[in-house]
C-alpha cells in the first residue's frame, strides 16, 4: 500500500510539472507549482495572535483565553497556523464536502510547509487524527483528517498511528450546540484501543478546530489512558462565536 502511494505522488508530481498549474481561487496561474497563485495565498488568514493554550484567534495578544482560564483543556497546547475564514474555507468547503483532491492537496501542502517553518513546534513521538464512525465513513467516503495526517507524518518523520483511538458511537453533528451540549454529545464517541506500548506524547491532527470540544475529548480520553502529552493540531482555528 505505501509503495502503491509512493508511485501514485511520482505520478502526480510529474503531471504537474508537465501541466501548468491554475489557482483553484481565482483561475489564475499558479505560483511556485501549487494550485495556488501568489495573491490568493497572501489572502490565506494567518493565526498569528491567538490564545498560547488553545491557539483561539484573539484580537491582542494574550498568554490565555478567558475559557482556557475558565476550563483548563486537557491538551497541553494547540497548533493551527491559519484561521477558518475566506478564502481558506472555499478550499476546505471543496475539498472536505465536494471531495476535490486538488484543493486537498493545496492544503496539505500548505500545513506541511506551516509546520516546516515553526522551529519551536514540539514534535510528537507519533501522530493521529481525529478518526471517523465507520457509518460517516462510508457516507462521506474518505476521513479528510486522514487526509492531512498522511503528508504531514510523512513530511516531518513522524510514525502515523490509525489504531490506538477509535471511534466507536456515532453522534450527531456539533452544529448549533453550545458548549455543555457539545461535552455531552461526545461522552464515550472514543476510546483507546489496547493497553500496551502507549506512548507518552502523542499529537491528534483535526481540518478545523471549531470550538475545540472534539478535539479535547480525543486529549481527554489518551491522557485517561496513559498517554502523558496530548497536543492538537489543525489546519484552521476558527474565531469564537460572537
Amino acid at each position: 500500500m505505501e509503495w502503491t502511494r509512493r508511485v501514485d505522488d511520482a505520478g502526480d508530481r510529474l503531471l504537474r510539472a508537465l501541466l501548468p498549474t491554475r489557482c483553484l481561487l481565482c483561475g489564475n496561474a499558479g505560483a511556485a507549482g501549487r494550485d495556488l497563485c501568489a495573491g490568493c495565498q497572501a489572502d490565506l488568514p494567518r493565526n498569528t495572535i491567538c490564545c498560547a493554550r488553545c491557539a483561539l484567534p484573539l484580537a491582542h495578544a494574550a498568554a490565555q483565553c478567558g475559557e482556557c482560564l475558565r476550563r483548563e483543556p486537557a491538551f497541553s497546547r494547540a497548533w493551527a497556523p491559519f484561521r477558518y475564514g475566506h478564502p481558506l474555507d472555499l478550499l476546505e468547503a471543496r475539498f472536505k464536502f465536494r471531495r476535490d483532491l486538488a484543493a486537498g492537496r493545496v492544503l496539505s501542502e500548505l500545513l506541511v510547509e506551516s509546520a516546516r517553518g515553526e522551529p519551536t513546534l514540539p514534535l510528537p513521538q507519533r501522530l493521529l487524527c481525529v478518526p471517523l464512525h465507520a457509518s460517516r465513513l462510508r457516507e462521506r467516503g474518505f476521513n479528510q483528517a486522514l487526509e492531512l495526517a498522511r503528508p504531514l507524518a510523512r513530511a516531518l518523520d513522524i510514525p502515523l498511528d490509525l489504531q490506538l483511538l477509535r471511534r466507536v458511537r456515532p453522534t450527531a453533528a456539533q452544529t448549533g450546540l453550545d458548549a455543555s451540549e457539545r461535552r455531552r454529545n461526545l461522552r464515550g464517541a472514543f476510546a483507546v484501543v489496547g493497553s500496551v506500548g502507549i506512548p507518552d506524547h502523542v499529537a491528534i491532527l483535526d481540518d478545523v478546530m471549531t470550538t475545540g470540544s472534539t478535539l479535547n475529548e480525543c486529549a481527554r480520553v489518551l491522557r485517561r489512558a496513559g498517554v502523558g502529552q496530548v497536543d492538537v493540531w489543525a489546519l484552521a482555528r476558527a474565531p469564537a462565536r460572537a
